[in-house]
Formats: structure tokens, sequence, C-alpha cells
């Protein structure tokens, strides 16, 4: 017998991590790109500020992966 409300918990737990995960690596790929042209070069500079989101959005990302990998993998509760 299949208990429904515990399969409609994994499943919005799942989609909500999935969405939570794919945000924080576009927000990442998003704050890696924002540029601006250089008043004096004329060449495109990235604010430090942009860098230093895009670098913690990343490394969220993959912290979020990384424990999902924990919580997947019996190895590591041993």
């Amino acid at each position: 017998m299949i208990e429904w409300g515990s399969f409609l918990a994994v499943a919005v737990a799942s989609l909500v991590s999935t969405a939570v995960v794919v945000s924080l690596y576009s927000f990442g790929l998003r704050f890696r790109g924002l540029t601006h042209p250089d008043a004096r070069t004329g060449e495109q500079v990235r604010p430090a500020y942009a860098t230093v989101l895009s670098y913690l959005c990343f490394a969220l990302s993959a912290c979020a992966v990384l424990y999902g990998i924990y919580l997947i993998v019996p190895f590591f509760h041993g």
C-alpha cells in the first residue's frame, strides 16, 4: 500500500530542492555576467560584488548538491 501523504511530501521536497539548486546556479551565472565598460579604457569589467555573489551562489549550489549526495548514499551514514 502506498502512503500518498509521504509520497507527496517527497515529491514536493524534490521539486523545491531542485528549483533552489537550479536558481542558485543560474543566479551565479547571472552575477558572473554583470559587466560594464570602464570609463578610461572602454574594456568590460566586472564589479567586485558581482564576483563575490557569483562565487557565493556557486558555493551554495555545490553545498546543496553535496548534501543531497550525503542523504542518498548510505555509506556516509554508517
